[in-house]
This record gives C-alpha cells, sequence and structure tokens, in this order.
C-alpha cells in the first residue's frame, strides 16, 4: 500500500468506504439481500412513509390534519433531498456490487433515509413509535444494497429529522406558520 492509499483509509472517505463494505457483505446472505430489495422498492420515493402517513389519516379521524401535515412533512424532507442531491452530484459507490436498480446516478444524501427518519419522528410525534425500527431497517437497507455510503444515510437521516422536528409544531398546531 503506497502513502496515499494509506491516507485514503485513514481519511473519511476510506471510512465510509471500509463501513459499507463491511456493511454489504451482510448481504451475502439471501435472506438478508431479499429484506433489504423489498425495502428499497417500498421506500422509492417515500411510498412507504406516504402510504402509512395516508393510512394514519384515513383512520384516524380524529387526528386526520396531524397524519396529513406529517406526511406532507415526509414528502417533503424526500423533495428537500432530492434537491441537495442534485447539487451536490456524489457519485454512488462502485466499490461493491449493488444489489438493486436505482433510479438515479447520485448518492448523497439518501432520500430513502431522509423520507424514512422524516417519518419516524413526524408519526412518533403522533404516537406511533413502532415505525422507528422499520426506518432504521430503511436505513441499513441503503449499505446492504450497497447504494450509499455510511455518510450518505446519515445526511439524509438528520435532514429527514430536522425537517420534521422544524415542522413539528406546525404539524401538532393544525396549520399556520411553521415554529422550530
Amino acid at each position: 500500500m503506497d502513502h496515499h492509499d494509506d491516507m485514503g483509509h485513514r481519511s473519511l472517505a476510506g471510512v465510509d468506504r471500509r463501513i459499507l463494505s463491511a456493511v454489504h457483505a451482510h448481504g451475502r446472505d439471501p435472506r438478508v439481500a431479499g429484506v433489504a430489495r423489498a425495502l428499497s422498492r417500498a421506500g422509492e420515493h417515500g411510498a412507504l412513509w406516504l402510504a402509512a402517513g395516508l393510512a394514519g389519516a384515513a383512520v384516524d379521524g380524529r387526528r386526520r390534519g396531524a397524519w396529513v401535515r406529517g406526511t406532507t412533512l415526509t414528502a417533503g424532507a424526500h423533495l428537500v433531498s432530492m434537491g441537495v442531491k442534485r447539487m451536490v452530484r456524489r457519485p454512488r459507490p462502485t466499490h461493491v456490487e449493488p444489489r438493486v436498480h436505482t433510479l438515479g446516478r447520485h448518492s448523497f444524501p439518501s432520500s430513502h433515509a431522509a423520507s424514512a427518519t422524516a417519518a419516524a419522528v413526524a408519526f412518533g410525534a403522533l404516537g406511533v413509535y413502532a415505525i422507528v425500527p422499520l426506518a432504521t431497517a430503511m436505513c441499513l437497507s441503503r449499505l446492504v444494497a450497497g447504494v450509499h455510503y455510511p455518510s450518505d444515510v446519515a445526511a439524509g437521516a438528520a435532514l429527514g429529522a430536522l425537517t420534521a422536528c422544524v415542522g413539528a409544531s406546525w404539524m401538532r398546531s393544525g396549520g399556520g406558520p411553521v415554529h422550530a
């Protein structure tokens, strides 16, 4: 290993690559790979979380407006992540074989992680905490699938959490201005 390679393995990018390689290796188990593929499909464009929010609105009439606003925040987090992705234009990982087809070429931030985390925070504010393990699994699935670096997932999750937290008072209040 030359000096340049050694420095690369000590850098954040090197750590990102090593963590991705380690988590991606768990996808050799067909059951793990299957779950990662299923989560990837379900999370495309935030579909799973949008469906969950609309289902919540349909069955919880007393808090229908809060569910709709939480779903809107989730969609907003996804849209913001797509905008950031178009500006940053970080290529997807190439050192691991992807286990799913992606609609886009860019990796940073993970839109799956953004919408999953926004949904976990927004719907968690409504007392639906069971979504947190599913959102966590969604985030990890992007590494198992080999289509995002850990920093992409962390940034997407942070963006999703921030979006939902900034909109939390709007979500609970029934409208009006958003208060951070």
